[in-house]
């Protein structure tokens, strides 16, 4: 016979009432029931919610608000929260800075991280359906806390293997081939990754890191799991003097 339990409960379960075994694992109470409903808005964006229903890894790149990072955090955030299936935890990876060296900046990783997580959150804070802004912080600080979002630098992934996991690597451009070489290669087992960015337009300055990234993106190309998205002007979907300046720099080839 099992052990009772000190509340007198017979029971081998350690899961509580009206929680999944997957919660009660990752203690995320938080689920996909206050999420928004977000639909693709242009053809590319359609492109991208098919190939990531397909389980596929994906590139996104081409220009700018066009909702390539936003679409695909969406995306994982309903993957992560849905309890059928195996993914537990986004990391969203970039370089914080130019010289890709942050250890003179004070605290760990998360701390150091905070420089680049804004846009993110503003991000998480359109797909949820909260009555305030104290109501979203508190959620948005709960989805930190039960680590369903975490936020790391190229100069930390070294070493760790990423398992149960949705990689984005956003400003993806803005690494060299030693940098997205590395983060691939931590890839583990039930996980998947996104890169995020466009390859024309980078902060790197030296020819052989830029011929890197051209290196990279051929084997993505020839990766059967690898889904490579092109978006192009059409696909802009901010307004107003937003978007007819980027249609114009986009024109001018600048």
């Amino acid at each position: 016979m099992p052990r009772k339990s000190k509340s007198g409960i017979g029971s081998t379960n350690s899961v509580p009432f009206g929680m999944s075994n997957k919660q009660m694992k990752r203690k995320k109470p938080i689920n996909m029931d206050l999420m928004r409903t977000v639909d693709p808005l242009t053809e590319n964006q359609e492109t991208l919610f098919d190939a990531y229903s397909k389980d596929q890894n994906i590139v996104a790149y081409g220009a700018a608000g066009t909702g390539k990072t936003f679409i695909t955090l969406y995306n994982a955030l309903r993957d992560v929260l849905s309890e059928k299936s195996p993914y537990e935890k986004i990391y969203i990876v970039r370089s914080l800075v130019a010289t890709r060296e942050i250890g003179f900046l004070p605290g760990d990783h998360e701390d150091k991280s905070s420089l680049y997580q804004i846009p993110y959150k503003n991000m998480v804070k359109y797909m949820f359906e909260m009555p305030d802004d104290s109501a979203f912080e508190m959620l948005y600080g709960n989805l930190k806390t039960q680590g369903t979002i975490g936020f790391w630098s190229t100069s930390f992934i070294r070493g760790t293997t990423l398992d149960n996991a949705i990689i984005i690597v956003d400003e993806f451009q803005n690494l060299n081939f030693h940098e997205l070489d590395s983060i691939i290669t931590r890839i583990g087992e039930n996980s998947k990754i996104m890169f995020c960015g466009d390859a024309t337009q980078t902060d790197l300055v030296k020819t052989n890191e830029k011929n890197g990234i051209v290196d990279f993106m051929r084997i993505l190309n020839v990766m059967p799991s690898m889904e490579v998205i092109e978006f192009g002007v059409e696909d802009i979907v901010r307004s107003g003097l937003c978007k007819e300046y980027l249609v114009a720099k986009a024109e001018l080839n600048l």
